[in-house]
C-alpha cells in the first residue's frame, strides 16, 4: 500500500527524512526536531496526553487532537464516534472530568450531506454518553479531491478533582502495570473494514470514552500514577513513551496480554504485532504494587474493564527500555516501529 510522504529537511546536511502517514520512530523524530524545540514549555515538557495547568483554586486539563480515520464508518463506530472518544480519554488520562469540547470539520466538496448527519449524530450520541457537551466548534470545505471526504479535530477541556499527580513524571519503581482489556480490536476493525474481509467471527472496534472507568478508580482511592490510552501505536509505543519520560524501565510478559482470538488470528496471517496495534477504548494504569490487587477488582467490576489483566512492573535501572518475557520464555526489547502498521487509522 502506497501512501504520500512527508519531506523533513534536516537541520544541517541535505539528507532527508521520508516519513509516512502514521507514527512510530520517524514520526518521533519530527515532532523532537520540529515542534518540541519551538514550543517548549514546562506544561509540553510533561509528555502526556493534554496538558495540565492551575486555574484558580484547582487545576483543568486541555487537549486537542485531529481524526483522518478511512473508512469513515468501520465495525463498532464512526469517525464521530472516534473523535469524541479520542478527547474525552485524552483528558482522562490526565485524571481529569472531561466537561467541554470543540469541534472543527473539515469537509471536502461535494461530501455527502447525508452522510455528515450520520457523524453529527455520532458525535452528539457520543459526548451525550460520555457527559460531556459540544459548546464550541468550526466548518470548512477544501477543494474535491483535496480532504479525502472529512477530517475532524476534536478539542477538550476538563476538571481534575483531586490532589494526585497522573503523569509518566509520577511513575515510580514497583509500580506495577495494569491493562484494561484485550488488544487490537479496533486497528482490525479498521483493516477488515478497509479491505472487505469477509471474517468468519467479525471484529468490532473498541471505541469507547473511559472516563467513567478512570472515575472509579479514583473513587475508590486508588493512587493512581500514570495512565495512558493506547491509540496509535498501541500497547508497545505508550510503554515506551512513558519508560523514557519516567527513565526507568518497564518490564512486560507477553503471555499475560489479551488478544481475542479472531484478532491474534487475522494478526497472525497479515503480519501484525497486536502489542503495536491502535486501540480506542483500551488503558493502561500504573500504580503501586501494593495496591495492584485492589485496583484490578475496581477495573474489573466496570463494564470497560471486565478483562483486566496485570501485565508488568516498573524496575530501576536501563532508563526507557522495554522489555519483554515472551511466550516461549525468552526476554524482547521493544521498541519504536520505524512506520505504521496501518495508515489512517485514528
Amino acid at each position: 500500500m502506497t501512501e504520500p510522504f512527508i519531506d523533513c529537511p534536516r537541520p544541517h546536511g541535505s539528507d532527508r527524512v521520508l516519513l509516512a502517514h502514521g507514527g512510530g520512530r520517524l514520526l518521533q523524530r519530527l515532532v523532537e526536531r520540529i515542534f518540541v524545540p519551538a514550543f517548549a514549555n514546562s506544561l509540553l515538557d510533561a509528555r502526556h496526553d493534554g496538558a495540565v495547568f492551575p486555574a484558580g483554586s484547582g487545576r483543568l486539563a486541555f487537549t486537542t487532537d485531529a481524526y483522518v480515520v478511512r473508512p469513515l464508518f468501520f465495525p463498532g463506530g464512526d469517525i464521530g464516534k472516534l473523535a469524541v472518544c479520542g478527547a474525552v480519554n485524552d483528558l482522562a488520562m490526565c485524571g481529569a472530568k472531561p466537561l467541554y469540547l470543540s469541534a472543527a470539520f473539515i469537509l471536502e466538496e461535494g461530501f455527502s450531506l447525508e452522510t455528515l448527519e450520520r457523524v453529527v449524530a455520532s458525535v452528539r450520541d457520543t459526548a451525550a454518553a460520555a457527559g460531556v457537551q459540544i459548546v464550541t466548534g468550526d466548518t470548512k470545505v477544501v477543494e474535491r479531491g483535496k480532504g479525502d471526504g472529512l477530517y475532524l479535530t476534536t478539542s477538550g477541556i476538563g476538571r481534575i478533582e483531586h490532589d494526585l499527580t497522573v503523569a509518566p513524571a509520577s511513575v515510580r519503581p514497583g509500580d506495577v502495570v495494569l491493562l484494561s482489556g484485550d488488544l487490537g480490536r479496533h486497528g482490525i476493525a479498521i483493516v477488515a473494514a478497509r479491505e472487505e474481509l469477509a471474517l468468519e467471527s467479525p471484529v468490532l472496534s473498541d471505541c469507547a470514552p473511559l472516563n467513567g472507568l478512570v472515575e472509579s478508580l479514583l473513587q475508590a482511592g486508588i493512587e493512581v500514577h500514570c495512565l495512558r490510552d493506547l491509540t496509535r501505536g498501541g500497547l508497545a509505543t505508550a510503554l515506551i513513551e512513558i519508560a523514557g519520560t519516567a527513565g526507568l524501565r518497564i518490564h512486560i510478559d507477553e503471555s499475560a496480554v489479551p488478544v481475542a482470538e479472531p484478532v491474534r488470528g487475522l494478526c497472525e496471517l497479515l503480519g501484525f504485532d497486536p502489542l503495536y496495534l491502535a486501540n480506542e477504548g483500551r488503558l493502561i494504569a500504573f500504580v503501586p504494587g501494593a495496591q495492584a490487587e485492589d485496583t484490578l477488582q475496581v477495573l474489573r467490576a466496570h463494564p470497560l474493564g471486565e478483562d483486566a489483566q496485570r501485565i508488568g512492573e516498573v524496575r530501576a535501572g536501563d532508563p526507557g527500555r522495554v522489555t519483554m518475557t515472551s511466550a516461549i520464555g525468552a526476554t524482547r526489547i521493544l521498541d519504536l516501529l520505524t512506520g505504521e502498521q496501518l495508515p489512517r487509522i485514528c
